[in-house]
Parts: C-alpha cells; sequence; structure tokens
C-alpha cells in the first residue's frame, strides 16, 4: 500500500531536496504543487504521487536531483508500482519522442529512452497518464520557467487535448497569465 503524503514529503526531505532550486522557488515546493494540481483537479492517487515524483531520477531539463535508478523498488514500495513507472518513463524518456506520440492514432506507441535510446512500449492508458504528469508539471512552473511561454507550447496543448476536460481548462487558465507577446508569437507560428 503506497504511503500517505506526509510519509511521502518526509522521504523527499530527507532527500535534501528542499535545498534545491527549481523555477523561482525549492524543488520540494515545486512537486507538492504538482501534486496538488493534479489533486485539486481530480486525478487519481497514483498519478498524483507520480506527480509529486514526476523529476525524481532527473529530466532532460532537470537534473539539480538524481535519485540512483538502484533505488527504483524502494520507490515502487513508496509510491506504488504504476506512480514509479510514470515518473521513471517522465524522467527518462527523450521529450521529442513524446511529442511525436501525440499524433499517432493507436499501439505500439514507443517512448525513446534519452540515455540508452531503447524504446518504452507503453499502453493507450499509459500513454495518457504520462501526457497527464507530463503536462500538469509544465503547467505548474509554466508561469515562472526561464524557458518561456512558447516552450513545445504546441505539444502541451496536444496534450490537454488528448486528456480533454479538466486538462483543457487547467492549460486555458494558465496560458490566460501569458503575457500578450508570447500568445501573439505563438499564433504566429501555427
Amino acid at each position: 500500500m503506497p504511503a500517505n503524503l506526509k510519509v511521502l514529503t518526509d522521504f523527499l526531505v530527507n532527500l535534501g531536496i528542499e535545498q534545491i532550486s527549481h523555477t523561482q522557488k525549492n524543488y520540494l515546493a515545486h512537486l507538492i504543487s504538482v501534486h496538488r494540481l493534479m489533486q485539486t483537479n481530480g486525478y487519481d492517487d497514483d498519478l498524483c504521487r507520480a506527480g509529486l515524483f514526476h523529476s525524481i531520477y532527473g529530466t532532460e531539463k532537470f537534473q539539480g536531483f538524481k535519485l540512483p535508478l538502484e533505488q527504483r523498488e524502494e520507490l515502487v514500495e513508496l509510491i506504488g508500482r504504476r506512480a514509479e513507472r510514470l515518473a521513471y518513463w517522465n524522467c527518462l524518456m527523450d521529450r521529442e519522442s513524446l511529442d511525436e506520440l501525440l499524433t499517432q492514432p493507436a499501439e505500439p506507441f514507443l517512448l525513446r529512452n534519452r540515455e540508452s535510446g531503447e524504446a518504452m512500449p507503453l499502453t493507450q492508458r499509459e500513454l495518457d497518464d504520462l501526457c497527464c504528469v507530463h503536462l500538469f508539471d509544465w503547467l505548474e512552473q509554466a508561469p515562472r520557467s526561464r524557458y518561456g511561454w512558447d516552450y513545445r507550447r504546441q505539444a502541451y496543448r496536444q496534450m490537454a487535448e488528448r486528456l480533454g476536460g479538466r486538462a483543457i481548462e487547467v492549460f486555458d487558465q494558465v496560458y490566460s497569465g501569458a503575457p500578450a507577446s508570447a500568445v501573439t508569437s505563438e499564433s504566429t507560428k501555427q
């Protein structure tokens, strides 16, 4: 049985991640904010736990902390297999390969591991779950990100549309705060 939120945040605090900077706040605050954003928008506990640990092994863009992969089973025990697997994929994926899958109509969905180059096969549900975790991570930090409003904006919009409902609403809400120049430059690219 996966641990409760206090146990999960205690685990993260014991790793010292609250001392690590991430998008104009500390890394722990970002992780908790992603979890809360997903939870308040009705996503299940597995997805919310994956959101809390979405970058635990380091990602393509965030290398400020990396739990060794040798500790995957420990994390599975803590957050559950589904949540850990989503966090793992989010960390190790080549983002371009995810973007390519957004328009693919059916399985097999082959996500590329950015470190090994191997194909990581995903089911339809797993791809949708990964899109959810990845999207909400970005939506939580987009207003503070150094990458700017245009960073993979079309791909994030496609993820929101793939998920529908609240994902589109949150995407639109976050991007309604974008400066007019970002909205104008994005619309001219499409």
